[in-house]
């Protein structure tokens, strides 16, 4: 899986597991929710986005990275 796609699929698990949708997450983060929704068809996303995402779910850059989601195995290029 592509790193954009692995960093989408972080944010949606993030959001399950608050019971939050992708739009209150959007509100709680001051991510644009166009931004969130469109990282599958991305080729890149920037780190000021996912650090706004983990400062809104008060999480480090660490826990959101820290998932076998982004093992090196489970990415491509």
């Amino acid at each position: 899986m592509r790193l954009v796609d692995a960093v989408y699929k972080r944010i949606v698990i993030l959001a399950k597991e608050r019971t939050i949708s992708i739009n209150a997450l959007a509100n709680i983060c001051g991510v644009p929710r166009s931004t969130i929704v469109t990282m599958p068809r991305s080729s890149t996303v920037k780190l000021s986005t996912i650090y706004s995402i983990c400062d809104g779910l008060n999480i480090s850059l660490q826990d959101f990275f820290n998932s076998e989601i982004f093992k090196k195995d489970n990415l491509s290029d």
